[in-house]
């Protein structure tokens, strides 16, 4: 029961890095569940911080099934986009830093090699120090450095630098919604940013763009050409999605897409949207849980 206990404990911060490694909440709690297993099975009393153990385990198991789940990752159809939490499913992954656990942030992460998204995050966002990033990954405080830094500019060089209230991207999001109900084709020019992208994820399991569309009058008349078909069926919902708002688009009750955006406050600078089912039935799944 004291094991259980510890365990429990710890599990937001545990989650927070799992979920943050592996984009997804499914593959995050099955990594919690295999630590918990090897923690129950392995650990003792002469463990001196089970914190240290237990994100060690953590970390190192998100490692090795980010790894295998690049070669996945590769033969996925179209965009691949992070499985969203909506609402109170990402209360506690959201404990440690909100603006951490947005879409848009996720989804630079994917650029980094499974160390070095390790690295980042451990001393970027739980602020770890050098010494135990080391030991977790195996390597020198001074090559643990070094990957902090090259992961720091890479992530600095795409996150947007000025911070966005919920309500200024709650505006974004009400006016994005608007000019699609209405059809708004100048709303929608002056609302997304000429540099803008439009990444949607299918799975190959719902319609959806194969590629990202990048640029202001292709992503408006993908907007305007595909969800203008639709509009007379959607309903569109405010929610809370990683910790930002975002939208819910509805058909008949059920859900459609979750749309997030990255902006400045002002305009919309990309849009990411998941329809995958799989995706949106496990996210579900997960405000149920």
């Amino acid at each position: 029961m004291q094991q259980s206990g510890e365990f429990e404990r710890h599990r937001p911060r545990l989650f927070g890095i799992a979920y943050r490694m592996l984009g997804s909440r499914s593959d995050a709690e099955d990594v919690l569940q295999d630590a918990y297993l090897r923690w129950h099975r392995g650990a003792s009393d002469e463990v001196r911080s089970p914190e240290a153990w237990l994100v060690t385990a953590v970390t190192r198991l998100c490692i090795d099934r980010l790894r295998s789940a690049r070669a996945e990752r590769e033969q996925y159809i179209g965009p691949w986009l992070p499985e969203p939490l909506i609402g109170d499913a990402a209360a506690d992954a959201s404990a440690e830093l909100s603006s951490s656990l947005s879409i848009a942030f996720l989804v630079v992460l994917e650029q980094l090699a499974p160390d070095e998204r390790a690295a980042f995050l451990l001393h970027e966002v739980f602020d770890t120090d050098y010494a135990e990033i080391a030991e977790i990954l195996g390597k020198s405080e001074a090559a643990c450095r070094q990957i902090v830094s090259r992961a720091r500019r890479r992530v600095r060089g795409q996150r947007p630098r000025a911070q966005v209230s919920d309500s200024a991207r709650r505006s974004v999001l009400e006016r994005f919604a608007t000019a699609i109900r209405t059809q708004d084709k100048s709303a929608l020019l002056e609302l997304v940013a000429q540099k803008a992208s439009w990444t949607s994820d299918g799975g190959g399991r719902a319609r959806a763009a194969l590629k990202v569309i990048r640029g202001r009058e292709r992503v408006v008349r993908f907007v305007m050409a595909v969800l203008g078909r639709l509009v007379d069926q959607f309903a569109f919902e405010m929610i809370a999605v990683n910790g930002e708002p975002a939208l819910a688009l509805r058909v008949d009750g059920s859900l459609f897409s979750i749309i997030t955006v990255r902006t400045d406050g002002l305009r919309i600078l990309d849009i990411y949207t998941v329809l995958n089912p799989d995706k949106l039935a496990a996210t579900a799944a997960g405000t149920r849980g």
